[in-house]
């Protein structure tokens, strides 16, 4: 009698049968799939996805691996992925391919089915090697595996190349917790415990009590309060898409929270997704969260791989894999480009995503040259997946359907706005005068704007790149801020920190910024000054401007500097900001007045621009099934990595201490995660060149400190020696 084929072997010698594996993993990819419908599809998948493990030469390898002191995954080389998916072929015909994609990717990722970019193997190459279904089937899988009928549910309507995506999601997610429970059944115990909904609007309403309780009554906190009330209110309508149009310090974020809460207990849904568009803010939301919500919350920044969040406690790095807990918050990179991923391990999370409440904070940072594919994803779970949307925002992008003369934008339809009237909510909290320049297009001296500056006690003044900051800011008297993201994550914060601090005791501050400070940074100044840019990022900048409503008003004034705007989406934005301004109008700022923005700016780039990698049509069905998932995601990059590299600075005693310890211990996770707060992207030409010049060092692999003490600011933050040009296009941020 032949052994027990097995799918693992523990260096303790225990041992995992493969059919347990198979059932055990087809049990858990049914449940997940069962929350969009799906379960038949979900199970069969799970079942199919190891058969290849029954080859003979698949035993005998994972056998010898652990004789060594290991187990397969990290020695054996024997394809086991394969034989599964040309079985589905061979058992469903054109519609196994519907399985192939999740079998044959189920370790390396989801395949193209002609050859990618990369030179992966395709999987219509791989569907031929029908010696490896052979080696398979002559090891012994049982007939009640293979004999299976096809599901019955129907995915009508449902977009294909999504839907295998989130099905994969089930299969690779079930196939690694079924895995760990057998190596490390002490990471499957971590893994429960969370909080119920119901337990976390208990505690948000513990807390908004006390808050409302001690506010000081004040035009804005009343207002906030009808915010509130009316998201709760709307939380009783049925699913979908909803927008949240409130100006900046309305308080959208907890009445957002007060929504999706609300929302979720009365119609069931799993979990809220917090999804926030920059890291450098995502910690303050979090730990705002935190204070509330407790161990609740779940941080998956958009740089951290999950193996490296070694800054959360066991049970949040966990559900990092996975999401597999009540609170994510998370950034616009990592939902979304996890949304369009091939990748196992960030595939893993997409079926939690189903049966949520889904909130995108600052709605209109989203890429112009990923619109398409995002809104179409949005759309996609919204119809298919149970998910609510609400998109929030202080200047609301125009993301339903409209027309050009060029081409009919899809966006969003049936989008549903919880606030009863906008525009009057807008002048209910309008708390800022704009002041424009006499003529739009004739630019003025830094001089003259730092001497104009130098007038005013308190101000804050916001420009389009790094070098105007620089610039400008030595131009200013001592003790005025800088900030840009020259500076680390780190300094920013301690800037920020002793900016509110200054600002709350009524001393004088100065502070020179690019527009990092315009996505939530809670700055209340009596005046802000805005070089010419899109409507939406003036807007913005309004928000920093008699915040609390302390003043009768506030006064923002927009300036033309003596340089252009980076070229790109920036100039674009600034250009069409400058007509509209340029107009005669009772408001220029008014939610009107951005929806036109919005609409010229989507126009402008034309259909195409609005998918400028041609993510749909890699993913476009064709009547045969053939998707190039491995491209599409490689293509899906919200930020462009190639453009910039980072370089580790030393800031503060803390980071130099970091620093010390990263070159005696190495490259350990939970030191390099600590060590994101001291990062600096460069442009990659600047930072060859500091290499170069021994400016900067590699001292481990990939791992970029700076030379000498010099290089780094307490002001400004990097600073390269002034013979290093920069290329002012990079320079913005």
């Amino acid at each position: 009698m032949s052994p027990e084929p097995l799918a693992h072997i523990s260096q303790d010698g225990r041992t995992h049968t493969l059919r347990e594996h198979l059932y055990r993993t087809a049990e858990r990819a049914a449940d997940f799939a069962a929350v969009f419908g799906f379960r038949q599809w979900g199970y069969l998948n799970g079942l199919w996805h190891d058969v290849g493990k029954y080859a003979l030469a698949f035993q005998k390898k994972l056998k010898a691996a652990a004789s060594e002191d290991g187990h397969l995954e990290g020695k054996a080389r024997v394809d086991h992925s394969t034989a599964g998916a040309i079985f589905a072929v061979e058992h469903f015909k054109m519609a196994g391919r519907l399985f192939a994609y999740i079998s044959a990717g189920h370790h390396a990722g989801l395949p193209d089915w002609t050859a990618d970019r990369t030179g992966q193997a395709a999987l219509s190459h791989r569907l031929l090697n029908k010696d490896l279904l052979n080696a398979a089937l002559e090891g012994g899988i049982p007939d009640e595996i293979l004999e299976q009928s096809f599901p019955e549910e129907k995915p009508t309507g449902f977009d294909p190349a999504f839907w295998i995506r989130i099905l994969f999601s089930c299969v690779v997610d079930a196939d690694f917790l079924d895995t760990e429970e057998f190596f490390e059944p002490e990471k499957t115990s971590l893994r429960s415990g969370y909080p119920a909904l119901s337990q976390l609007m208990d505690s948000f309403g513990r807390y908004m009590i006390h808050k409302q309780a001690t506010a000081p009554d004040t035009p804005v906190n009343r207002i906030r309060a009808q915010v509130f009330a009316r998201c709760i209110e709307k939380a009783k309508d049925s699913p979908g898409i909803f927008s949240l149009t409130v100006p900046t310090g309305g308080g959208k974020t907890l009445s957002s929270m007060a929504f999706a809460l609300n929302h979720a207990a009365m119609h069931g849904q799993r979990r809220i997704i917090y999804v926030i568009p920059y890291t450098s803010i995502i910690e303050q939301t979090a730990n705002q969260f935190r204070e509330i919500f407790g161990e609740a919350v779940v941080e998956h920044h958009s740089n951290i791989d999950v193996s490296d969040a070694e800054g959360q406690t066991s049970k949040a790095r966990l559900a990092c894999e996975n999401w597999d807990a009540p609170l994510i918050v998370t950034t616009n990179v990592q939902f979304f480009e996890s949304l369009f991923a091939s990748r196992t391990s960030r595939c893993r999370k997409l079926h939690n995503i189903a049966g949520s409440v889904v909130v995108l904070d600052e709605a209109q940072l989203f890429p112009p040259e990923f619109l398409r594919p995002i809104l179409k994803a949005l759309d996609e779970l919204r119809k298919h997946y149970g998910v609510t949307v609400l998109i929030c925002t202080a200047t609301q992008p125009a993301l339903g359907p409209h027309k050009s003369s060029s081409f009919t934008f899809e966006g969003l339809e049936n989008i549903r706005e919880i606030m009863e009237d906008p525009t009057a909510l807008y002048d209910h909290l309008r708390r800022v005068e704009v002041q424009l320049p006499e003529n739009i297009y004739e630019a003025g001296t830094w001089e003259g704007l730092a001497e104009e500056l130098a007038k005013l006690p308190s101000v804050l003044c916001i420009v389009n790149r790094r070098d105007d900051c620089r610039l400008l800011w030595s131009l200013m008297p001592e003790g005025t801020f800088h900030l840009s993201a020259l500076m680390c994550g780190a300094h920013r914060s301690d800037t920020i920190a002793r900016i509110k601090m200054r600002l709350y005791s009524g001393l004088p501050t100065c502070v020179i910024s690019t527009q990092l400070v315009e996505a939530g940074v809670d700055l209340d100044f009596p005046a802000v000054y805005r070089a010419i840019a899109g409507l939406d990022s003036i807007a913005q900048a309004a928000g920093r401007c008699n915040r609390e409503g302390l003043l009768e008003k506030g006064k923002l004034t927009v300036f033309i500097p003596p340089t252009r705007p980076p070229a790109g989406i920036l100039r674009q934005a600034a250009e069409i900001g400058a007509r509209l301004l340029g107009e005669k109008v009772p408001d220029h700022l008014a939610p009107t007045r951005l929806t036109a923005f919005f609409r010229e700016l989507y126009w402008l780039q034309g259909e195409e621009r609005l998918d400028a990698k041609n993510i749909l049509r890699d993913l476009k069905p064709d009547g045969k099934l053939r998707f190039s998932f491995r491209s599409a995601a490689a293509n899906f990059k919200l930020i462009n990595d190639a453009a910039s590299s980072p370089v580790l600075v030393s800031y503060g005693e803390a980071g130099v201490k970091l620093l010390e310890l990263l070159k005696y211990m190495g490259p350990e996770r939970w030191l390099l995660r600590k060590l994101q707060r001291y990062v600096v992207n460069l442009p990659k030409p600047l930072h060859q060149r500091l290499l170069a010049e021994g400016a900067i060092r590699e001292i481990h692999p990939g791992i970029y400190v700076q030379g000498h003490g010099t290089l780094y600011n307490g002001d400004l933050g990097f600073c390269p020696e002034k013979s290093i040009i920069y290329d002012p296009d990079e320079l913005i941020g």
